[in-house]
């Protein structure tokens, strides 16, 4: 794979989930912070979004924001103490509780898709781990327009169930994560990955260490498939990704290594191989150096089974975006 696909990939877990809101009179809701990714995107109305000690967001129709780490956050019809400064932000959950009946008739309200991704933090790739805690991705005539095509296809998918949507949804989900990060690269002006992925020797190099991680690679064979001298490829490479080819290679396979302990039921021995390791003594020893716990330990606690040194972990997420597809909320000003 590639090495967004390959980032994305490493630290997915389980299904998105998502739902599509429609809001009237005045409101204002919480989302605490969570494991994962969440997203919303304007498809009526106008909104506010902010994180605490962060500037408040303007969101318009076609807006997306992205919030890659998780970040708690607010968003409201108004910014902060624009309308009442006492008003105090309701947790999503009771939120939605409290505010479930229709709004009939309201043609003036706010309509947003929201949504989460459950990600491994422990194996996030640098490429992710840069984002900042908001990307906002404005609405622009003539830009983003894979982005704008996945919102609709997803906006449509949530109107209605429809032959096909169990499988449509998720994967209609996944595809506008990958257009949400793509999307920011093309804005970004800061950001090591960006000029990594753009410099054609750094990419050449990780696209043939992602096509082939176990592949016997050695700083000259790297250089050759960039089409430059070793001390070249070392010199660009480590000056964009932050650390040399083999030190990011051997990174990258443990990675691999422990999506393989916690997806598949394969050996130690058959995933050594898969991911480039002659013996799972080798690899044993990578792992612990890197996750600060053995494979078996490792997997054990990955896949619910106790474990006696578990590694560490992040509190456990909150604030579920849950499944009220189409759910309409309101309340009173």
């Amino acid at each position: 794979m590639d090495v967004v696909s390959d980032a994305i990939s490493a630290m997915h877990l389980g299904h998105p989930r998502s739902n599509r809101l429609r809001m009237g009179g005045s409101w204002c809701t919480r989302l605490d912070p969570y494991d994962g990714a969440g997203f919303h995107v304007v498809l009526k109305g106008h909104c506010w979004l902010w994180t605490e000690g962060g500037d408040p967001v303007s969101l318009g129709v076609g807006d997306a924001v992205l919030l890659p780490h998780g970040t708690g956050h607010v968003i409201a019809d108004t910014p902060p103490g624009a309308a009442d400064p006492a008003r105090e932000p309701v947790p999503f959950e009771r939120w939605c509780a409290e505010a479930g009946a229709e709004v009939r008739g309201d043609r003036e309200g706010t309509e947003m898709l929201c949504g989460k991704y459950w990600l491994d933090g422990s194996r996030m790739h640098p490429l992710l781990a840069e984002l900042p805690e908001v990307v906002h991705l404005p609405s622009r005539v003539g830009r983003h327009l894979e982005l704008r095509a996945a919102i609709d296809l997803l906006a449509g998918e949530l109107d209605e169930v429809r032959p096909g949507s169990c499988v449509a949804l998720p994967n209609l989900l996944d595809l506008l994560l990958v257009y949400m990060i793509r999307s920011w690269m093309t804005e970004t002006s800061s950001g090591a990955w960006p000029g990594a992925l753009g410099d054609p020797v750094t990419a050449a190099a990780l696209r043939a260490m992602h096509a082939d991680p176990a592949a016997p690679w050695t700083n000259d064979r790297l250089a050759a498939e960039a089409g430059v001298s070793r001390p070249t490829l070392a010199r660009r490479f480590t000056a964009l990704v932050g650390r040399p080819p083999m030190a990011y290679l051997a990174w990258w396979r443990v990675v691999r290594a422990a999506g393989l302990l916690r997806d598949t039921k394969e050996t130690l021995a058959a995933i050594a191989t898969r991911v480039g390791y002659g013996s799972p003594y080798a690899l044993s020893h990578a792992f612990e150096r890197e996750f600060g716990t053995t494979p078996g330990r490792y997997r054990a606690q990955a896949t619910g089974r106790p474990a006696s040194v578990p590694p560490p972990q992040r509190p456990p997420g909150q604030g579920d975006f849950g499944d009220t597809a189409g759910r309409r909320l309101s309340r009173s000003s």
